[in-house]
């Protein structure tokens, strides 16, 4: 039984793998940049297939000194010692292919010292990408590399290693030490202010160590992946990977349960000129450029690899498609981001692996997170029909790759501006991917956190200038380094080189240090070299003389410009001066001359009396207005009174009209 089932899958895995080599299989290397420095003939730019493990500084750079050891030179087995450089430079340690995993080679560099490991190539051949074991007892190793790997071609080790002499513990060799720059900065396209990035992954979680990894990625890049989509920074879809049943196969018992919309082989016009293994239905989307395929088809190996027990493979594949059409109904209805919810919830409430299951309890997980279940049932269709599923043959064209991107043919893959990301699914080594993918200078703030991200406008200011009085600095940080671009604070927009110079301009600059210009205050005395009707520039008050950004009094009296009148004298004040005459004399300031004070006492007495006169002739003329006013209100008063009750003179002309007119009717 376990021969058979073992057959079966292999036989499943190897004719879709046949489908993606011969038909249109297409496996793009990601690769990096390998500058060497020194020593100066050997100077030039290489190619290095970026490993698929350990972490790759995507956007950054690393300058070291490359080791090759003169033992142990594949790296099979552990250093007994740390690696170091004679310049303390960072170490990159060059290893021989061969005898063991590529992983654990990086493993045991990292564990002697090094920053990074290069591993060169034993045969000529084009350079392919170096990818981690699948995980058994022994390789618990893997999840522990942290440092960058890279696969350079055979001619290229050998020119390192005849460069390099044979440094072994203390780096105390006799050799000049051969320098080379790894360079990650254009391995992810960075085109615009966003990035669109993709996670083929599969819903069952009972494959051991990867589907564990995905579920921890998921779940600690969660946050990350919200804020980035709700901010609109960047567009995440996620895929999933069906297998397809062979023909031969398709009425089996395994065929059955590891498959959903089971259907028949189907001709197009033409297909009689298919060659044999088209005729033979061992097909997929892919083969509808030959135009012959299965309707249907859509498979995943059995969960716990025992098709008599547990859950089968078509629950696999239902639950693909249910979270393929989760993504769908959240992103028309503007939240896409809640497809990492639904995963996490999903995990908790329905896991495979912890027998909780159900379409039943799927189905509560749409409904809790606020999403039309009729909707999403609508997308996945009948997974019973005998027909083709449009959502799960989508996924299958896109399985296939297209432009800079290759075919996707291992789980799980991410994919950030349509390459391939290289190294372990883990939330910091992919955020910094993403962030890389960023146009430079447009990265979100999440990109900007001290976990993934060294901030260089730290250390001296990054060189940039700054402001000391305000600590207003020119200095931006960015993922990719920073810029030195004068800053915008307050409102207030400075304009400079941004590396020695940065001046405020505009309205407003003034009330932010003064514009940068010269200000002082003296008792209660402030002058500043800055004027808010001037958008730019310093320059120093009347009174003052410099440049603007220093001032120093102006001596009116020594420099004589001012006071200059023969019988003026002239005496010097902070910004200003004073300046009086002899004896009785005015100062005239304006025509800077003294006049004659010529006035007598008879004099004053008649100006004084004169003003008292003027002053009571005004003070009358109040008086006798203000009767006026009165007399005239009291007057209209009255006559608006008359109007709505009877006076005492009209009581008494009226009281005897009324008694005669008794008289008259008493007669």
């Amino acid at each position: 039984m376990m021969a058979r089932r073992a057959s079966w899958l292999a036989g499943l895995v190897a004719a879709q793998l046949w489908l993606i080599v011969a038909v249109r299989g297409r496996f793009v290397v990601e690769k990096s940049s390998v500058r060497v420095l020194a020593p100066e003939h050997i100077r030039g730019h290489h190619d290095a297939a970026i490993g698929n493990f350990g972490v790759p500084d995507y956007g950054g750079t690393l300058t070291g000194v490359v080791i090759y050891p003169d033992k142990k030179a594949t790296g099979c087995a552990e250093f007994d010692t740390k690696f170091k450089s004679k310049s303390r430079r960072p170490v990159i340690l060059l290893l021989d292919r061969g005898e063991c995993y590529f992983a654990l080679k990086a493993w045991n560099a990292q564990r002697a010292g090094a920053a990074a490991v290069l591993i060169a190539d034993s045969v000529d051949e084009q350079l392919l990408t170096m990818d981690s074991p699948e995980a058994s007892p022994g390789t618990e190793y893997i999840d522990k590399i942290n440092i960058p790997s890279a696969l350079v071609n055979r001619a290229f080790g050998e020119s390192l290693k005849k460069m390099t002499r044979t440094v072994a513990g203390d780096g105390d060799g006799d050799g000049e030490e051969v320098v080379v720059k790894l360079d990650w900065r254009e391995s992810m396209p960075h085109p615009d202010e966003r990035v669109e990035y993709e996670l083929w992954t599969n819903s069952n979680d009972e494959c051991g160590a990867r589907c564990d990894e995905q579920m921890e990625f998921v779940r600690g890049f969660r946050g990350h992946a919200q804020l980035l989509e709700r901010g609109g920074y960047a567009r995440f879809t996620p895929h999933y990977i069906t297998w397809y049943c062979p023909e031969a196969f398709r009425l089996t018992q395994q065929c059955k349960s590891q498959c959903i919309n089971h259907g028949r082989c189907v001709r197009s016009p033409g297909c009689e000129n298919a060659p044999a293994a088209a005729r033979a239905c061992v097909a997929s989307v892919a083969d509808r450029r030959r135009r012959w395929w299965v309707s249907g088809r859509y498979c995943a190996p059995d969960p716990e690899q025992d098709f008599g027990a547990g859950y089968d493979g078509k629950d696999v594949v239902v639950e693909n498609l249910r979270q393929l059409c989760v993504h769908r109904v959240a992103n028309e209805s503007g939240r896409p981001w809640t497809w990492w919810d639904y995963v996490m919830d999903y995990k908790i409430r329905c896991s495979m692996k912890e027998k909780k299951y159900s379409k039943t309890c799927a189905e509560d997980v749409v409904t809790a997170l606020g999403l039309d279940l009729k909707k999403v049932l609508e997308c996945m269709g009948d997974p019973e029909a005998d027909a083709e599923n449009a959502v799960l043959s989508k996924e299958q064209e896109d399985q296939i790759g297209s432009g800079s991107r290759g075919d996707v043919t291992i789980l799980p893959t991410l994919v950030i501006n349509n390459v391939q990301y290289r190294g372990k699914l883990e939330r910091t080594a992919v955020l910094k991917a993403v962030c890389a993918g960023f146009k430079e200078g447009t990265e979100p703030r999440v990109c900007l956190s001290p976990d993934i991200e060294t901030n260089q406008c730290l250390h001296r200011n990054g060189g940039c200038w700054r402001d000391e009085a305000t600590n207003v600095t020119a200095c931006r940080d960015t993922y990719r380094g920073r810029v030195c671009e004068c800053p915008v604070v307050n409102g207030v927009r400075y304009e400079g080189d941004g590396y020695t110079d940065c001046q405020a301009v505009g309205p407003g600059r003034c009330a932010l240090n003064n514009g940068g210009c010269w200000s002082e205050t003296r008792g209660h005395q402030t002058f500043s070299a800055c004027s808010e009707t001037a958008l730019s520039g310093c320059r120093c008050p009347p009174g003052f003389h410099g440049d603007g950004h220093k001032c120093e009094d102006l001596n009116e009296c020594s420099e004589k410009l001012a006071c200059t009148c023969p019988d003026c004298h002239c005496k010097n004040t902070w910004g200003n001066y004073e300046c009086t005459c002899k004896g009785n004399q005015l100062y005239i300031r304006g025509e800077d001359v003294c006049i004659a004070n010529s006035m007598s006492k008879l004099g004053w007495f008649i100006t004084l009396v004169a003003v008292a006169c003027v002053a009571g002739v005004g003070i009358a003329g109040y008086v006798f207005y203000k009767y006026r006013l009165r007399s005239y209100m009291d007057s209209e008063i009255m006559s608006i009174m008359s109007q709505y009750m009877p006076l005492d003179n009209q009581n008494n002309e009226n009281q005897p009209l009324r008694q005669h007119d008794s008289e008259a009717l008493r007669h």
